[in-house]
């Protein structure tokens, strides 16, 4: 019998009118707040990435003729391409301070009035 009420609960909550609570909006503001940093370094990483498999290609004559300006052009792709990578990790942090600074107070806020009800 206990488990017939257990699943009848189951049931009638998937079909109850959902509830936004506040657990549920600490989490998504949590997630606006660091989403813009992540895109950003997902992106540019990646770019960064391919610009420097570029010039390692042409430097090992994948791409290209083999030539002294083939290689030198290499070269150049290839340190713009480490450039990307190497500043991508503190471009990162500065964008994460700039969405935490942005919700913050949102986040602390919400978080005190849940630590507050229990």
């Amino acid at each position: 019998m206990r488990t017939d009420k257990i699943i009848a609960e189951k049931i009638a909550s998937e079909y109850a009118p959902k509830q936004d609570r506040k657990v549920v909006a600490l989490k998504k503001l949590d997630r606006l707040a660091k989403r813009g940093a992540e895109i950003f370094a997902y992106t540019f990483g990646t770019i960064s990435t391919l610009i420097f498999g570029t010039g390692m290609s042409f430097a090992m004559g994948v791409i290209g003729d083999g030539s002294i300006t083939t290689m030198v052009i290499s070269i150049i792709i290839g340190l713009i391409g480490i450039f990307g990578v190497s500043i991508n990790y503190f471009i990162y942090k500065k964008l994460l301070e700039k969405g935490k600074k942005k919700y913050g107070s949102d986040i602390i806020r919400l978080a005190q009035e849940i630590a507050e009800e229990e």
